[in-house]
């Protein structure tokens, strides 16, 4: 399996596929960095040479945020908004929805899917001894 900044790319796949298995790298971007680095995007991941991933790894250290330098960023940014106590920040603090989505119903994907509604309120029947 290729090493690319810390991750191990899928061998049976395309290298334009199997870039977007890093963090922070879609597919448009993927294409930039094959296009960067003179690399067909055809390609399958097993086929490259020991050099044509240094090129890859080379384009991503220089030019790009990927993985931890990345998400290491994103946590200083909300860690900022919470320290100045903006109103995104406390929705962070709050683990609730921060771009003005509405609460009442549809953000089960932010609180974590916790289901507060009940069924009917109809106990069932005490089952005899």
């Amino acid at each position: 399996m290729p090493r690319i900044a810390g991750i191990n790319i899928p061998e049976n796949k395309k290298i334009e596929i199997s870039l977007t298995y890093i963090y922070g790298v879609g597919p448009y971007l993927s294409r930039i960095i094959l296009t960067k680095a003179g690399i067909d995007a055809g390609k399958k991941a097993s086929e490259l040479t020991s050099q044509e991933i240094a090129k890859i790894q080379e384009v991503i250290e220089k030019e790009y945020k990927v993985e931890g330098e990345l998400k290491r960023n994103l946590m200083t940014n909300i860690k900022r908004l919470k320290d100045i106590g903006s109103w995104r920040g406390s929705r962070h603090v709050k683990g609730l929805p921060a771009r003005g989505q509405k609460t009442k119903t549809n953000t089960r994907t932010v609180r974590g899917n916790v289901r507060k509604t009940v069924g009917s309120g109809k106990k069932p029947p005490p089952t005899p001894k």
